[in-house]
């Protein structure tokens, strides 16, 4: 199998729970609620997505097998962060399109700890050490489970108290990255303040202008 991967970059994690923590971001390429192509977002499946995750041609973009992916990623870690605790994030597109076992037990056999970021529309049984959940209202939404249900914020058809009773340790509302951002920013601070079990994400790498 060769695993498609659109860039592979260290940074630190801006949003959710290990926000502010170092890591290395594989971000695989393809999504199943996107193509990828701007020109056909307005009638995709999700279309406020913000990320480019078409292609191969990212910072250390390509096509890998298994042992060459783990070498790549354990290069990048280790140019930089060689003595903090390995911290690896799978993301996209949508990951789960790609990502298998192999591949998680390859990362764990060096130590790294293995996060998960994906849009919930493919089950998995895949012991990942932590798995954030970001759902789209227009999706079919299958993994209703793991540590933390991240919702980009608005999206009406959820029921943000039912959404309290899934099986998560953690919940985020990040508010939504478009032509409205500065008010649903307010809607999602304000939210926030009268509901104890929703805790506000910010994205900070924007802020930070870093990736």
């Amino acid at each position: 199998m060769l695993y498609k991967i659109k860039e592979i970059f260290k940074s630190i994690q801006g949003e959710g729970y290990h926000v502010g923590r170092k890591a290395v971001f594989v971000r695989f390429t393809g999504c199943n609620l996107w193509n990828g192509n701007i020109n056909m977002r307005k009638n995709a499946i999700c279309n406020f997505c913000d990320t480019d995750f078409a292609g191969t041609d990212g910072l250390n973009g390509g096509k890998y097998n298994l042992d060459q992916l783990v070498k790549k990623i354990h290069m990048v870690w280790n140019s930089t962060f060689s003595r903090e605790k390995k911290f690896v994030v799978l993301t996209g597109g949508e990951p789960l399109l790609q990502v298998n076992e192999k591949l998680i037990n390859a990362l764990k056999s060096l130590n790294f700890y293995v996060a998960l970021e994906t849009n919930g529309t493919i089950n998995t049984n895949i012991k990942f050490d932590w798995i954030c959940v970001s759902p789209k209202e227009n999706s079919l939404w299958k993994l209703k489970n793991g540590d933390e249900l991240k919702v980009v914020y608005p999206q009406h058809k959820f029921n943000l108290k039912a959404l309290e009773k899934l099986d998560f340790k953690y919940f985020f509302l990040q508010p939504k990255y478009d032509s409205l951002k500065r008010l649903n920013l307010v809607k999602t601070l304000n939210y926030c303040k009268l509901n104890e079990n929703w805790f506000p994400s910010f994205q900070i790498h924007k802020v930070l202008r870093i990736n």
